[in-house]
């Protein structure tokens, strides 16, 4: 059965998407999470994911309905292209600290950064 949000709330202020459910759960997801986590084509690469990095202050700028099934989000980065299905939300939300786990592995592994002033070439003068 799928799990349909009846409250969606875009928080600017702490750039978070709050999802409610009639079951009583509830979601807040950031938006550095929705964005390295993009169903798009350009994130999930075919089924080749491509790792999102310096993605830590990226903001959401809008969401939109996409039909009865989906979220489009758009994000200052010029990302705009994932929809987010009701059941890939529900799966971001109920599996958040699982997945915020495998991201911050997979980029230690990578030797990368959320951060996007950081780099891991190091230049010694």
């Amino acid at each position: 059965m799928m799990k349909i949000p009846n409250k969606i709330r875009l928080n600017i202020t702490d750039q978070q998407l709050e999802l409610g459910y009639a079951s009583g759960e509830e979601f807040a997801l950031p938006a550095e999470f929705l964005r390295v986590l993009s169903p798009s084509a350009e994130v999930q690469g075919h089924g080749n994911p491509v790792l999102q990095t310096g993605k830590q202050f990226v903001r959401l700028t809008n969401v939109e309905a996409a039909g009865n099934y989906a979220l489009k989000l758009s994000f200052d980065d010029g990302h705009d292209s994932g929809l987010y299905t009701w059941d890939y939300l529900y799966r971001l939300g109920s599996r958040q600290q699982e997945l915020w786990q495998d991201y911050l592995e997979q980029l230690r592994n990578a030797n990368q950064f959320r951060d996007p002033s950081q780099s891991a070439v190091k230049i010694m003068l």
